[in-house]
């Protein structure tokens, strides 16, 4: 195991725990991976976050046999969506799920969140689409987040919860914050008669703005090789 990979493993405990510790996920319900040059790494199947050492963290081929494994414990139940997507999406380097409350509350009432607040921009368009039901970890579950993620960065699972998109770990983690505040602020605004939504060009500025807004992509080095 390199060093780069046994930090992607640290930081996808830490990261693991830090969403079960401020309430973004309970339990072992969510699931983190993040992208490690041809192999996807994703926490393990139903084991307690306070439990995870690097090497139970599962590892993937993205390209290769499909669906096989390494590790000494299986991945999450929800391998398939987020082997799928690394392989749709090669700008993807982590995917967060989460069934965070407000999030999770809006997906059980099938509501798309639409563009109540400039933070809009960050999902990539004017909402954050509804995926069709399916049950978890199955091919049908997949292919709908597939679908409700074509030009967004996140999306709502529905009668399940979220799953968060980035570039790297950490970008996908803030997304999912995002999401999630996003999520409960469009909630509570449907309380009080509901939100007056942005425009196309409201959005569009906001994400013109956004190169020097939020996480950082790491610069890439001038000698750096592909």
């Amino acid at each position: 195991m390199t060093d780069s990979e046994l930090q992607l493993r640290e930081a996808i405990i830490a990261k693991c725990r830090w969403m079960n510790a401020t309430g973004l996920n309970q339990g072992t319900s969510g699931n983190i991976s993040a992208r490690h040059g041809n192999t996807m790494l994703i926490s393990p199947s139903a084991t307690p976050y306070d439990l995870l050492t690097p090497d139970m963290i599962a590892a993937m081929p993205i390209e290769g046999e499909y669906g096989s494994w390494r590790g000494p414990l299986k991945p999450s139940t929800e391998w398939r969506f987020h082997l799928n997507i690394m392989k749709a999406r090669p700008d993807v380097g982590g995917i967060v799920h989460t069934h965070a409350t407000y999030s999770t509350v809006l997906a059980i009432a099938r509501k798309e969140i639409p563009a109540c607040h400039y933070m809009m921009a960050a999902f990539g368009g004017m909402n954050v689409r509804v995926a069709d039901y399916a049950r978890f970890g199955t091919k049908e579950l997949s292919e709908h987040a597939l679908k409700a993620l074509e030009n967004r960065t996140a999306c709502l699972l529905a009668n399940h919860g979220m799953i968060a998109t980035g570039t790297s770990l950490d970008k996908a983690m803030w997304l999912a914050v995002e999401l999630e505040t996003i999520a409960r602020q469009y909630y509570l605004s449907l309380a009080i008669g509901g939100p007056v939504l942005l425009s196309e060009a409201d959005i569009s500025e906001t994400a013109a703005a956004f190169g020097s807004y939020g996480v950082q992509d790491p610069p890439v080095k001038a000698n750096a090789t592909p």
